[in-house]
């Protein structure tokens, strides 16, 4: 791993399942693909076959649901530590399974203008999604919000201190600017958890469930199940 996110992850307990340690086995790819509509309309047509639709838009929103908390964790990972990470993307490697599936991302340098970094590389990556998914960017930059607050969250419990982390993030949602929305958060039964702001469409996948915080619920059920899910936590 490259010295500055070393440090970052020696900071964090449970780095490798955050997704700050790759994994053995994960190739390695740079992060500038993600900003090619060619190379992620060909990911997304090989993810059809195993997702069990061949809607482009379903297959891009589900994927960035995903690839973008990956990578997101590095750079907020280095705010919530103290010790700023880039967010460009020429400056990560994403680190992907064999189903195009990412599970890390690993930075090489510290940040300079984070928000600024982290506004180019959103911009580049989400249009490349929209092209490849045949759809609006609007819906993928409200996955975006919620990836924030859903990383900073986590990372707020592996530091101990999930105030100060999920304050963070509407600053940060501010710096980088419109069209990304600010993450927001609601408190049930003593835990935190992100108010979502989009739907992931996993739902729209053979045998997947609606999420437990997906705000095509109605708030009452929604409110209901976050507090069985803080019960067990």
């Amino acid at each position: 791993m490259d010295e500055p996110q070393a440090a970052v992850a020696a900071r964090l307990p449970g780095a490798a399942a955050l997704g700050l340690v790759a994994p053995p086995g994960s190739g390695g790819v740079p992060a500038t693909v993600l900003a090619d509509p060619a190379w992620t309309a060909e990911l997304l047509a090989r993810r059809a076959l195993t997702q069990g639709t061949v809607d482009p838009r379903v297959l891009a929103t589900v994927w960035w649901y995903s690839a973008s908390s990956v990578l997101l964790t590095p750079p907020l990972a280095g705010l919530v530590t103290g010790r700023p990470l880039s967010g460009r993307l020429e400056d990560t490697t994403l680190h992907v399974l064999a189903g195009g599936l990412p599970v890390a991302a690993v930075v090489a340098v510290p940040a300079t203008h984070l928000a600024a970094e982290l506004r180019d590389s959103l911009a580049a990556v989400v249009a490349a999604v929209a092209a490849a998914g045949r759809m609006r960017e609007r819906p993928l930059w409200a996955i975006t919000t919620d990836s924030i607050a859903n990383r900073l969250l986590a990372l707020g419990r592996a530091a101990g201190d999930v105030g100060a982390a999920t304050a963070s993030a509407a600053p940060l949602a501010r710096a980088i600017g419109v069209p990304l929305p600010v993450p927001r958060y609601v408190d049930v039964a003593g835990q935190r958890f992100p108010r979502r702001v989009s739907c992931c469409l996993l739902y729209r996948v053979p045998r997947e469930p609606l999420c437990v915080s997906c705000p095509r619920r109605p708030a009452a059920e929604r409110e209901i199940l976050l507090e069985d899910t803080a019960s067990r936590m």
